[in-house]
Protein backbone atom coordinates (compact mmCIF):
# COMPACT_ATOMS: atom_id res chain seq x y z
CA UNK A 1 0.00 0.00 0.00
CA UNK A 2 1.81 3.42 -1.24
CA UNK A 3 0.45 6.10 0.70
CA UNK A 4 1.02 8.88 3.35
CA UNK A 5 1.15 7.56 7.36
CA UNK A 6 0.71 9.83 9.89
CA UNK A 7 2.57 9.50 13.16
CA UNK A 8 2.21 11.70 16.37
CA UNK A 9 4.80 12.83 18.34
CA UNK A 10 5.41 12.48 21.78
CA UNK A 11 3.85 16.35 22.02
CA UNK A 12 1.24 15.60 20.19
CA UNK A 13 2.95 17.16 16.69
CA UNK A 14 1.61 15.43 13.56
CA UNK A 15 4.39 13.75 11.00
CA UNK A 16 3.11 12.92 7.46
CA UNK A 17 5.68 10.31 5.92
CA UNK A 18 5.21 9.49 1.96
CA UNK A 19 5.76 6.76 0.01
CA UNK A 20 4.90 3.58 2.90
CA UNK A 21 4.20 0.32 1.49
CA UNK A 22 2.74 -2.79 3.39
CA UNK A 23 4.09 -6.02 2.06
CA UNK A 24 2.03 -7.80 4.54
CA UNK A 25 -1.20 -7.18 2.69
CA UNK A 26 -3.24 -6.29 5.68
CA UNK A 27 -5.71 -3.29 5.62
CA UNK A 28 -5.41 -1.15 8.22
CA UNK A 29 -8.56 0.61 9.10
CA UNK A 30 -7.86 3.90 11.09
CA UNK A 31 -7.86 6.98 8.73
CA UNK A 32 -7.66 10.28 8.62
CA UNK A 33 -10.09 12.89 7.24
CA UNK A 34 -7.57 13.09 4.28
CA UNK A 35 -6.69 9.61 3.91
CA UNK A 36 -3.91 8.94 5.40
CA UNK A 37 -3.20 6.14 7.43
CA UNK A 38 -2.66 6.70 11.35
CA UNK A 39 0.73 4.95 12.65
CA UNK A 40 -0.05 2.83 15.33
CA UNK A 41 2.66 4.30 17.36
CA UNK A 42 4.50 7.45 18.15
CA UNK A 43 7.40 8.74 15.98
CA UNK A 44 9.90 8.80 18.70
CA UNK A 45 8.53 4.95 19.75
CA UNK A 46 8.91 4.28 15.90
CA UNK A 47 12.74 5.22 16.01
CA UNK A 48 13.18 3.32 18.98
CA UNK A 49 15.07 0.31 17.40
CA UNK A 50 16.81 2.37 15.65
CA UNK A 51 18.73 3.87 17.94
CA UNK A 52 18.88 0.87 19.79
CA UNK A 53 20.66 -0.78 16.15
CA UNK A 54 22.87 3.05 16.24
CA UNK A 55 23.65 2.58 19.97
CA UNK A 56 24.71 -1.41 19.43
CA UNK A 57 26.84 -0.39 16.07
CA UNK A 58 28.53 2.51 17.98
CA UNK A 59 29.53 0.62 20.88
CA UNK A 60 31.05 -2.42 18.33
CA UNK A 61 33.05 -0.02 16.58
CA UNK A 62 34.10 2.09 19.87
CA UNK A 63 34.98 -0.61 22.09
CA UNK A 64 38.22 -2.97 20.90
CA UNK A 65 41.12 -2.22 19.22
CA UNK A 66 40.25 0.07 16.06
CA UNK A 67 39.53 2.97 18.84
CA UNK A 68 38.66 5.46 15.83
CA UNK A 69 38.69 9.24 16.36
CA UNK A 70 35.14 9.45 15.02
CA UNK A 71 32.52 7.18 13.80
CA UNK A 72 29.31 7.86 11.91
CA UNK A 73 26.64 5.27 10.82
CA UNK A 74 24.43 6.06 8.36
CA UNK A 75 20.98 3.91 8.56
CA UNK A 76 18.54 3.19 5.73
CA UNK A 77 15.16 3.70 7.54
CA UNK A 78 11.93 2.73 6.38
CA UNK A 79 8.48 3.73 8.02
CA UNK A 80 5.49 1.76 8.21
CA UNK A 81 2.48 2.42 9.57
CA UNK A 82 2.43 -0.57 11.56
CA UNK A 83 6.15 -1.84 12.86
CA UNK A 84 7.31 1.92 12.66
CA UNK A 85 10.79 2.48 11.27
CA UNK A 86 12.63 -0.53 10.02
CA UNK A 87 15.89 -0.74 8.75
CA UNK A 88 16.11 -0.96 5.24
CA UNK A 89 16.84 -4.62 3.34
CA UNK A 90 18.32 -3.10 0.50
CA UNK A 91 20.80 -0.81 -1.66
CA UNK A 92 17.41 0.72 -3.13
CA UNK A 93 15.25 1.36 0.15
CA UNK A 94 18.91 2.33 1.80
CA UNK A 95 21.41 0.86 3.64
CA UNK A 96 24.12 1.21 6.08
CA UNK A 97 26.84 2.47 6.27
CA UNK A 98 29.70 2.98 8.66
CA UNK A 99 32.67 5.52 8.37
CA UNK A 100 35.21 5.53 11.20
CA UNK A 101 38.22 8.08 10.96
CA UNK A 102 41.74 8.88 12.81
CA UNK A 103 43.30 12.09 12.91
CA UNK A 104 46.93 11.96 12.63
CA UNK A 105 48.79 12.78 16.13
CA UNK A 106 49.29 15.70 17.24
CA UNK A 107 52.52 16.56 18.92
CA UNK A 108 51.85 16.61 22.67
CA UNK A 109 53.44 17.35 25.85
CA UNK A 110 57.23 15.75 26.61
CA UNK A 111 57.11 13.22 28.94
CA UNK A 112 58.58 15.97 31.32
CA UNK A 113 55.69 17.62 31.01
CA UNK A 114 57.27 20.47 28.84
CA UNK A 115 55.51 21.43 25.30
CA UNK A 116 57.06 19.78 22.23
CA UNK A 117 58.81 22.43 19.82
CA UNK A 118 58.94 22.19 16.16
CA UNK A 119 62.13 21.17 14.64
CA UNK A 120 64.08 24.62 13.94
CA UNK A 121 65.91 24.89 10.43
Amino acid sequence: MDGLVEFKTDDGAVIVVEGIEDESGSRLVARGDDGAVQATRTFEGSLEGVRAAAESALRVFRDGSLRPDSVEIEFGVKLTAEAGALIAKSAVEGHLVVKLSWAPERPGPRSDGSPETAPQS
